[in-house]
């Protein structure tokens, strides 16, 4: 069986930074989507000067934290009622959210930004917090900070290895 990428890059060609702001915006919103290949994919057009490096930052950088701040919003108006109704269903009980919740409130900043780096976590992370309480300015500073370092791994090590790929001797 054989994969090909050559769909997202056809589809990176053909819509550029809104594909990756939405890509990017959902998929921190809590969508299950390609967040970290999406941007390993597009460090590397940059790096073969299909997209611009700045452009691409901002772009990646703004989906990202509007989509867990928006994420948060979510957690914090609808909050615990409706995620003790759904996550029932995944075996998410009463307990096991308070613990979830003690643990925000204690190590909330350090959590929201290292949850950047973790799919599941990354998924989650704005509604987790919202719901927890945490205090939106603390949220965002951090989802701010943890966001600019996962974008800038990810674009950065494509891009480098991209820019320095020719320099490699294949055998």
């Amino acid at each position: 069986m054989c994969c090909s990428f050559s769909w997202v890059e056809q589809t990176l060609h053909s819509y550029g930074l809104p594909a990756i702001f939405g890509d990017l915006f959902f998929e921190s919103l809590g969508v299950p989507l390609p967040g970290e290949t999406l941007l390993l994919l597009a460090g590397t057009l940059a790096a073969k000067g299909d997209l611009a490096l700045l452009p691409l930052w901002l772009t990646a950088f703004a989906a990202a934290v509007l989509g867990d701040n928006t994420g948060y919003l979510v957690g914090r108006r609808l909050g615990r009622p409706a995620v003790l109704r759904y996550g029932a269903k995944i075996g998410l009980t009463d307990a096991r959210l308070s613990r979830v919740e003690h643990v925000i409130q204690r190590h909330g900043i350090w959590i929201v930004m290292a949850a950047r780096f973790v799919a599941v976590l990354r998924q989650l992370n704005g509604v987790a917090a919202g719901t927890a309480g945490m205090h939106w300015g603390r949220f965002l500073i951090a989802n701010a900070i943890g966001a600019a370092l996962w974008v800038s791994v990810w674009v950065g090590a494509a891009y480098w290895f991209g820019v320095d790929a020719h320099h490699l001797r294949w055998r």
